[in-house]
């Protein structure tokens, strides 16, 4: 698989090393695309919460939001699209589901490729499929279960 990433830095917080951050956008193209073009733009509250009410029409922090890409159909280039993640939501998110750090920005970087890919969890059916596929390429990485806290009960989805 040849894949082209690029990582803009737009918050002083802190964030994984982009070699992990590849490995983990790797694990979810395998299978799907022999090849592919993303941008990972990691942001601040402010950023994420200003992209989420454009174009979500809520303007509020969430952790991680993908952009496709809208190609028309006779252009053939690997662009997949965009991917961006609130560092600070990340860190929030993972102290207060105990959850250890790298493990949830794993799941974050997961989450939007696959979403990138196409897959979604709009209904229940798309949803179960999803989450089993992030479960699966997670666990491929020595990485827990995203889903279930490690001191019992289910966490909240996506």
């Amino acid at each position: 698989m040849i894949f082209s990433l690029t990582l803009q830095q737009a918050s002083s917080d802190e964030h994984p090393p982009p070699a992990e951050i590849e490995q983990w956008v790797s694990a979810a193209l395998t299978g799907h695309r022999e090849q592919a073009e993303i941008c990972i733009r990691i942001v601040d509250e402010d950023e994420i919460c200003q992209l989420n009410g454009d174009y979500r029409n809520q303007p509020r922090a969430t952790n991680v939001l993908s952009f496709p890409a809208e190609l028309h159909a006779d252009v053939d280039v690997p662009l997949l699209g965009d991917i961006v993640i609130c560092a600070a939501v990340v860190e929030r998110e993972a102290d207060q589901q105990q959850k250890a750090l790298s493990a949830h920005w794993a799941h974050m970087v997961v989450h939007g490729t696959l979403h990138l890919l196409g897959y979604d969890h709009i209904d229940d059916d798309d949803a179960e499929r999803m989450e089993q596929l992030e479960v699966d390429i997670l666990k491929q990485m020595n990485f827990p279960n995203p889903y279930i806290n490690p001191i019992g009960g289910m966490h909240p989805k996506l």
